[in-house]
């Protein structure tokens, strides 16, 4: 049977996040990394959106936002029970913390980002509104080993590829920032064997080549 393929960009968060969920539902999917900058036909023909994560299914739907598909992967199979379905008094709690990364986190992301980039004036104002997010996440670690609980939710892995570009920004001063609890958390998870697998490099896709299985390699 011919298996969906999943359109990816290797450093693209959403494209992380979409590739964590379907490597912990363990899905087998044909994974087609390509160049934002010559997007393939293939891709296009499916819809005119051109942005990654982008999974089509065996049927011809698609899904082309990253926390839908790990929704959809992990619905098909949640071995650790990464989405809380025996803990509903939770569950509400986790998507309204992924939705406040999603709605707000991010978007304060991309303005610190762009302020380093352009050197602009704004750094602090956007820094410190990333920060009263991951104030609420240091919080939570120190209650507990994950944001949800002593165990990992989709909370924790839809987070991380965003947490992971915030580090990314000023190094530096993440190194000495006051998180020592969410520095762990985010070495614990680059420690994981899932994420180097989420991580490998593929050769770029092109239509005539070969099909890629992902993941590649299995825990």
């Amino acid at each position: 049977m011919t298996k969906p393929i999943l359109y990816s960009l290797r450093q693209c968060p959403y494209a992380i996040r979409a590739r964590l969920g379907l490597r912990l539902a363990e899905q087998d999917v044909e994974i087609r990394d390509i160049s934002l900058k010559d997007k393939p036909i293939e891709m296009m023909a499916v819809t005119s959106k051109g942005t990654v994560p982008l999974l089509v299914l065996n049927n011809g739907d698609y899904i082309d936002e990253s926390l839908n598909i790990m929704i959809w992967a992990l619905n098909q199979h949640d071995p650790q029970n990464i989405l809380l379905a025996d803990s509903s008094h939770l569950f509400t709690d986790m998507i309204n913390l992924i939705a406040r990364n999603d709605c707000k986190y991010i978007a304060a992301l991309e303005h610190y980002k762009a302020d380093i980039r352009y050197h602009n004036q704004n750094i602090t104002i956007y820094r410190n509104l990333c920060r009263s997010f991951l104030d609420d996440l240091e919080d939570r670690l120190n209650k507990h080993r994950f944001f949800m609980g002593d165990n990992p939710s989709l909370a924790d892995y839809a987070i991380l590829p965003f947490i992971r570009q915030f580090s990314h920004v000023e190094r530096q001063w993440f190194r000495h920032a006051p998180y020592p609890r969410l520095q762990a958390w985010l070495e614990m998870h680059y420690q994981d064997p899932i994420f180097s697998q989420i991580m490998k490099k593929y050769p770029r896709w092109q239509s005539s080549n070969t099909s890629t299985s992902y993941p590649h390699e299995t825990a």
